[in-house]
């Protein structure tokens, strides 16, 4: 039997725009002709900058052969060297941290398509070989030996994934990492950790095959590519892309290797290309780590050095396998930590303005429906998995030890269009759950045990956090309400765990009170209805067609009794959470009354409701509150009484999203 392969995987990707390389591959192959791309036409609005009105800065959309005769797509291998950076940021430097590890470049490039991990799945973007060119060279990114162009390609391909070129200009580096490899980035201060345990660190993450890179911070905007004494450049990435031991007379020196996505402009520091430092080293040691006296950007610091003039290092690591202890070894020999066992579960949500979207917890009303998400984790870190070093300081910490390791990345999605970027002030909070009933006391009263910490307008925000065994819920959550907007929430674990999304349903009817049966004996004595309930004749349709009538349009008065307590109990639930009295009801009040009433779902199905039942209006009156309540109930009862398995498997809320949705 053929296994079937998972969509969205590297082997069986998402095809962007629904283009399909190897029918297009075929279609050229037939007609003879080369590709053109109409989904990123070869004009301004690919470009996604303004254009330039001197006549001389014309922008021309050139194939490889019709700007070098002896174009390639690889020439040899993939290098450090291949991509020299054009007038992009300093996010197309993930592309030159990945050129040093074939692992993760296979999968990024063949042909002229590429893929990218784009929130759980992975993507292939097709793009046709016309590329910006201006004065007869590239406009953006290019390789060294000038005849190469894989690295355009791919960057071509981002641009498209992402909207334009513009939209990849002062890109974030964190973003392009996860984006070309599906790993998780973060940032480290790089005065966190002393010279030796940094350097040590970079190498254990290097030898995982983690992407490096590392900055220095500028103050202001106007220091921002300013160069300093030393030959380095503010506010510009650099790669990290090996460490090494060299051996000299006197001992050892532990020793960084970075390189200026540029091309030129290099470090002209202790033990920079033309240092003095390397007439201290033998001629067989340079020609093991391959010393080069080149203008290349590509450049060896050492460790104390690199502490002293780097500010931040970006790391993006496939494992999520943090950045080591202070009580690591520092041996430059001692062997790489070992990767530990991580399990993933992820799930994709939005925030629903008026329903889901319920911001920060400045608004208690409303923020406890944001979308919340069940976590299990069963039991804590397995020891095995430590290393010895681990182990020591486990035994001190014996509390500590019996914690699991979990890692929260909330991303919200596709803020970033075009040469615009719009991402909204974001955050997650961890609850210990306390019982069942998850209302808006209980995140009143309750602290969260974790967070992302404070809202950030970043694409991602995530903590690596240490919690007992036992249940929790995540909250995800945008600063201020009612703003739409969709994301993706990954959990690690090093012990294993159950995310799942937390949407119940409860059912329950209210007794028949004494005094309501009296007044249905008036009621049906005096052939007429209460006054105070003004229900519209659909309503009351929908009220006796709720009920078991055997086909008949009219109630019994055994049957009225639970009808009118019913209407009773819906109108002091609405009266109640009319807060504002404007005698209507928000989609907020709504999921509140709702579960007064007996009736909880998820934010999907509430949605639902509101646009069929509110009827394309802002607030909803009583009498749609009470088509609303019973018409769930009629499929609540149609569910329950469902023998199919299949529609037992879906679930309720799946259920009722299908039957509403009609």
């Amino acid at each position: 039997m053929e296994t079937q392969v998972a969509t969205g995987s590297i082997a069986n990707p998402v095809q962007f725009r629904d283009q399909d390389y190897v029918a297009l591959l075929d279609a050229c192959v037939k007609s003879g002709l080369l590709f053109s791309d109409s989904t990123f036409a070869p004009d301004q609005s690919s470009i996604g900058m303004p254009t330039d009105p001197d006549p001389k800065k014309e922008i021309k959309w050139l194939r490889p052969k019709e700007i070098s005769a002896n174009a390639v797509f690889v020439e040899d291998t993939t290098c450090t060297t291949d991509i020299c950076q054009g007038q992009l940021g300093k996010c197309v430097c993930a592309c030159i941290s990945l050129s040093p590890s074939p692992s993760l470049t296979v999968h990024l490039l063949y042909a002229s398509l590429s893929l990218f991990w784009q929130y759980g799945e992975w993507v292939e973007v097709v793009v046709d070989d016309r590329l910006p060119v201006r004065g007869g060279r590239l406009l953006f990114s290019y390789s060294c030996t000038r005849n190469e162009y894989w690295s355009a390609l791919v960057e071509k391909a981002y641009a498209k994934l992402i909207g334009s070129y513009g939209s990849l200009k002062g890109g974030n580096i964190s973003e392009a990492m996860e984006d070309f490899t599906g790993g998780i980035a973060y940032s480290l201060p790089v005065s966190s950790r002393t010279p030796r345990i940094m350097w040590k660190a970079l190498s254990d993450a290097l030898s995982r095959g983690s992407l490096l890179s590392c900055f220095i911070q500028a103050s202001n905007y106007l220091e921002i590519g300013t160069v300093t004494a030393e030959g380095l450049v503010k506010g510009h990435a650099y790669a990290i892309t090996d460490t090494d031991t060299v051996k000299k007379s006197a001992g050892e020196a532990l020793l960084l290797r970075l390189r200026n996505p540029w091309g030129f402009v290099e470090y002209s520091g202790p033990w920079s290309d033309k240092s003095k430092d390397w007439d201290d080293v033998n001629a067989a040691e340079k020609k093991r780590i391959e010393l080069k006296n080149s203008e290349d950007g590509e450049f060896w610091i050492s460790a104390e050095d690199f502490s002293k003039l780097f500010g931040t290092v970006e790391l993006c690591s496939v494992d999520p396998d943090p950045i080591v202890d202070e009580d690591t070894p520092t041996d430059p020999d001692s062997p790489a930590a070992p990767i530990s066992s991580w399990t993933l579960s992820s799930h994709k949500g939005s925030w629903v303005s008026g329903s889901t979207a319920g911001g920060s917890c400045t608004y208690p009303r409303s923020f406890w429906k944001n979308p919340q998400f069940q976590l299990v984790l069963a039991e804590h870190d397995d020891d095995h998995a430590m290393t010895p070093e681990e182990k020591k300081v486990a035994e001190n910490q014996k509390e500590k030890a019996k914690q699991c390791t979990v890692l929260v990345e909330l991303l919200q999605k596709n803020r970033r269009k075009k040469d615009k970027v719009n991402f909204l002030h974001i955050a997650f909070h961890i609850y210990r759950l306390q019982g069942l009933c998850l209302d808006q006391s209980f995140f009143s009263s309750q602290q969260p045990v974790g967070s992302s910490g404070k809202y950030q307008p970043l694409r991602a925000v995530w903590r690596e956090v240490r919690l007992d065994p036992g249940n929790y819920v995540i909250l995800a959550s945008t600063y201020s309400p009612n703003q739409p907007a969709e994301f993706f929430l990954r959990v690690y674990s090093k012990t294993g765990n159950n995310l799942g999304y937390r949407g119940g349903w409860v059912m329950s009817m209210p007794p028949v009170l004494p005094e309501d049966r009296k007044r249905v004996q008036k009621t049906f004595d005096e052939m007429a209805g209460p006054k105070d309930y003004q229900l519209p004749l659909e309503t009351c349709r929908q009220l006796i067609f709720g009920e078991d009538t055997g086909g008949r349009s009219s109630l019994t008065r055994e049957q009225t009794e639970p009808v009118l307590a019913s209407l009773r109990s819906l109108q002091s639930i609405f009266f109640k959470f009319d807060q504002d009295s404007s005698g209507t009801m928000s989609p907020f009040e709504l999921s509140l009354a709702l579960q007064a009433a007996g009736v909880q779902c998820d934010g999907q199905v509430i949605q639902v409701l509101w646009e069929r039942f509110g009827s394309g209006e802002p607030h909803l009156p009583f009498h749609g509150f009470v088509a609303c309540v019973t018409r769930l109930r009629k499929l609540f009862a149609l569910y329950k009484s469902e023998s199919n398995p299949e529609v037992k498997d879906v679930g309720i809320n799946a259920w009722l999203l299908r039957l509403l949705i009609v």
